[in-house]
């Protein structure tokens, strides 16, 4: 009897470890963790609520592909794109190297390369919209869609990505997974 009682709490014992191993292994990470895997923070950042609260005074640059922009993005945002982001463009329609400009993306990967970019260009207000679109949304700020109405959808990249955008309607590529 007592090396049966043990082994049932040497085996009750290995399944919470099992358990606790897998919980741990698995877990999905936070946008901070995945921002400071990512990004080298070569580009200040601005909090979604203190990028909230100067929305006039801010020029709102979005990094993502066509297809997420016309999703929906934040109001008076520019498409400058990551993968046909133009410089010759950019330097045309934005000719002001102190205006205030904060790039985003999906949750700020993107836009950190993009704001490199423009501080290369020599503008000297740049910043990075610290878990972008994603957690613009997460924290109940509207974004608008194509046609300049307010709507529930963000488009979530990949269901990779889409895990951290806890609210609104995920929008997905038909290619991407």
């Amino acid at each position: 009897m007592f090396f049966n009682q043990n082994n049932l709490k040497m085996k009750k014992s290995i399944s919470i470890l099992f358990l606790l191993f897998f919980t741990f292994a698995f877990a999905q990470k936070s946008i901070p963790e995945v921002i400071k895997q990512y990004n080298k923070n070569s580009v200040p950042y601005i909090t979604v609520e203190e990028a909230n609260k100067k929305l006039n005074s801010i020029l709102f640059l979005d990094a993502r592909e066509l297809e997420e922009f016309n999703v929906s993005h934040l109001e008076n945002a520019i498409h400058v794109g990551y993968q046909k982001f133009d410089t010759d463009l950019l330097l045309k329609a934005i000719p002001n190297k102190q205006t205030s400009i904060v790039v985003y993306c999906s949750i700020g990967v993107r836009s950190e390369d993009i704001g490199e970019k423009l501080i290369q260009l020599g503008y000297t207000n740049v910043k990075n919209l610290y878990g972008g679109i994603f957690e613009w949304k997460n924290k109940n700020y509207t974004v608008i869609n194509r046609n300049g109405e307010v709507t529930e959808e963000v488009h979530a990249f990949s269901k990779t990505w889409g895990k951290y955008l806890l609210k609104g309607i995920k929008i997905y590529n038909q290619n991407k997974k």
